[in-house]
């Protein structure tokens, strides 16, 4: 009977309207006949399933296919709206998005049918910058003031809100990120650049101390300080991306040679943490997988490797980039640093990018055997047959949440 019931999900096509995504999109279905003479079912039992039910059949379907039973009738489209689970076990979308100020739109890469779709952000009032994906939502931060101001949105259902503002007003600090679960989630603030004192008559000057904040009671809290050289280091030299690992905050510093920066949440204690070939890699990127933290970077003779941090603090490699597959990123480039080399992972994926027209290189776990495989993408250079401009891009992977978000609605 589930397969009878997944039949009614799928259809041939669908349909993606820039003007509404509220629901993802604007979709049509052709509805199978609803009676079965061998099962003995009838129009009424289809229209009465049970409403948990009806929500762990919609577990198991693909955002699309999902997207596509919400049109069904009300009922549907009531238990598919409520419904707060992730669908994990597909594929992660690659969500792309300026890194510049181009306007208010993004591009997400749909790896179930290998698709680039459009997916407006003119729900956003003000001009924005990405951060990090915390589950199906994105983390921003304004892009019209120098001072940090947070914000969070739902690319899918379209839903956004600003944090609040933090205790001290800073520019240019790192940014870290805790996920516990879909509404549930920390983000940490570290160094920059706190505002000049008209008291003492002083410029601005390093802000050495750390706050979070926290969706349940969506408030920052200051808790802690810092070693000044850590502040200047995190402020000068350290991009937003960080990576959470088994009670740990992580950035790596942004100019050659590399080092990380180390928080250790519970001791409230800053360290350094050395890298492999640290004067030697053009680029170099800090990921979480597998509940392990692992560094991607590459040299012109070398090629991209991987590397996982063993419980010793000594790093390990553990595989390399396919080398027809870095090639072609590279594009006879040369060298990983000239084409601005990227890297963003996931638990079931990892991906090497570089811009929006340029293909990438994903290493994922495929789903048969359990086992990592490479394969390519090609980037997103038109879309339904209009032609897009290459632009820089910040790529983010998630899984689309097409639920209306509690924490958004704060």
């Amino acid at each position: 009977m589930l397969n009878q019931i997944l039949q009614l999900s799928i259809s041939p096509s669908i349909i993606f309207q820039p003007q509404s995504l509220c629901s993802l999109c604007h979709i049509y279905i052709p509805l199978y006949p609803l009676c079965n003479k061998n099962l003995g079912t009838s129009n009424a039992m289809w229209s009465n399933l049970p409403f948990d039910i009806l929500a762990n059949i919609f577990y198991y379907l693909s955002p699309d296919s999902l997207a596509r039973a919400k049109s069904a009738c009300k009922n549907w489209h009531t238990c598919a709206k409520n419904s707060a689970s992730p669908r994990r076990h597909h594929p992660p979308w690659f969500v792309a998005l300026p890194t510049r100020i181009t306007g208010h739109f993004c591009y997400g890469h749909n790896p179930i049918d290998d698709s680039w779709h459009l997916l407006p952000l003119d729900f956003i009032p003000n001009p924005i910058r990405p951060i990090a994906a915390i589950g199906g939502l994105i983390l921003l931060r304004q892009a019209t003031t120098t001072a940090l101001q947070l914000a969070i949105c739902n690319p899918f259902t379209r839903q956004f809100r600003q944090f609040p503002k933090l205790n001290v007003t800073r520019t240019n600090p790192a940014v870290g990120v805790i996920e516990l679960n879909s509404v549930n989630f920390k983000v940490y603030v570290a160094g920059g650049m706190s505002e000049a004192s008209t008291i003492n008559g002083g410029g601005a000057s390093y802000e050495p101390t750390l706050e979070v904040y926290d969706s349940v009671y969506n408030k920052w809290k200051t808790i802690g300080s810092m070693p000044m050289e850590f502040a200047v280091r995190l402020t000068v030299w350290t991009p937003n991306e960080s990576v959470y690992c088994n009670g740990v905050l992580y950035w790596i510093t942004s100019a050659r040679a590399y080092t990380i920066m180390v928080y250790e949440i519970e001791k409230n204690k800053w360290r350094e943490l050395s890298v492999p070939m640290a004067d030697r890699l053009e680029f170099a990127a800090l990921v979480q997988r597998n509940g392990k933290l692992s560094l991607v970077g590459g040299t012109c003779d070398a090629g991209a490797c991987i590397w996982e941090l063993s419980e010793d603090n000594n790093w390990i490699m553990i595989e390399k980039v396919a080398q027809e597959l870095g090639a072609r990123l590279l594009e006879g480039k040369g060298r990983w640093g000239s084409i601005n080399t990227k890297c963003v992972c996931t638990g079931d994926a990892m991906c090497l990018y570089r811009d929006l027209e340029s293909g990438m290189v994903v290493w994922r776990e495929c789903v048969k055997n359990g086992k990592w495989e490479w394969h390519w993408i090609e980037g997103c250079g038109s879309i339904k047959g209009m032609k897009l401009q290459n632009f820089p891009i910040k790529g983010l992977l998630l899984h689309p949440y097409l639920a209306f978000s509690s924490v958004l609605n704060q």
